[in-house]
């Protein structure tokens, strides 16, 4: 008798994504793993989304969809893909990125490989991939757990909310959830994600994982491009009040290692740097440094200068320079 391939759900949001939702649905649809659904959730899209995703869903009766009528974020719109999803795992992609035909496969057999040889269940999985600018300019996205020990429990959280980083350990490109797999029961084990975040939501699920004892493993092939896109959700003042929402989330755990100042200041310099506020950002970082010299200056030193050549060539001044 045959192996049969346990059923996996490629779960994908949407929201005013007409320019890039059909090469996302396609890359699901292509998939070399037969066994699949594919539930996209329409988060109240205003352009043309739907009546794209319904012409797709009349060729392919794999696809399935579901429409929001108020736009309700992505963590929620997960947590719809998370419930109505009839997989055995779930497989996270992008309205706007392309995954590899060879994603879900590689994925699955990592868990399962993972799971024979430790026993564990409680296992997420995240793809590495590569992002790309507007400009041409292309960064890799390693996995995080792709190699080194095993992330699990507080090494995870720690490392999430105060950059706090143990020898061994591969961290990658940290936790986002567009190259996420794991098994359904691990997603309904912590209540999936929370609604109240519009942005980093895959970081507080990512740390209620590691607080029960998921485990972190990824795989090292480049399964999926991520196209860098800017809109207001992902400004500098959003990104920093999600931030900031996470960091009140977890301030006993944060006060009870003496990091809540670090990490509050340490996420205001990114803010400020962000936004071009040279003065405030080197105010921030100077509080930081005087209640954390070692650890601000080995965060500095480690991080700044991988930054600036990073923005430097999404910028393309790096080739005028030099």
């Amino acid at each position: 008798m045959a192996h049969l391939e346990p059923l996996v759900t490629v779960g994908v949001t949407c929201y005013n994504a007409e320019e890039t939702i059909e090469r996302a649905v396609n890359s699901a649809l292509t998939q070399k793993w037969q066994n699949l659904e594919v539930l996209v959730v329409d988060d109240a899209s205003s352009d043309l989304s739907r009546s794209i995703l319904e012409h797709l869903s009349e060729g392919d009766r794999r696809l399935r969809l579901i429409h929001h009528k108020n736009n309700v974020g992505a963590a929620a719109a997960r947590n719809t893909l998370i419930n109505e999803a009839t997989g055995e795992f779930l497989v996270f992609f992008d309205d706007d990125d392309v995954s590899d035909p060879e994603r879900i496969a590689l994925q699955q057999a990592r868990i399962e490989r993972y799971e024979k040889e430790t026993g564990e269940r409680i296992v997420a999985c995240y793809a590495s991939g590569k992002r790309c600018y507007p400009n041409g300019y292309t960064i890799d996205l390693d996995a995080i757990g792709s190699k080194g020990n095993t992330l699990t429990g507080e090494i995870v959280t720690n490392y999430i909310l105060f950059n706090g980083r143990k020898n061994g350990y591969f961290y990658g490109s940290g936790t986002p959830t567009c190259s996420l797999m794991a098994r359904r029961e691990v997603f309904l084990s912590i209540g999936g994600f929370d609604p109240n975040f519009r942005r980093v939501e895959d970081m507080d699920f990512a740390i209620r994982l590691s607080l029960i004892g998921g485990h972190f493993i990824g795989c090292p092939e480049s399964l999926f491009t991520q196209y860098s896109t800017i809109s207001v959700d992902k400004s500098p003042e959003a990104n920093f009040k999600s931030e900031s929402k996470l960091l009140e989330k977890y301030r006993h755990y944060l006060e009870q290692r003496n990091r809540y100042h670090y990490a509050k200041n340490w996420f205001l310099v990114r803010y400020h740097h962000f936004r071009g506020a040279h003065f405030q950002m080197l105010m921030a970082l100077f509080s930081a440094w005087v209640r954390h010299p070692i650890l601000v200056s080995r965060h500095f030193i480690s991080s700044a200068p991988r930054r600036l050549i990073h923005e430097l060539k999404m910028s393309k001044l790096l080739g005028k320079i030099s």
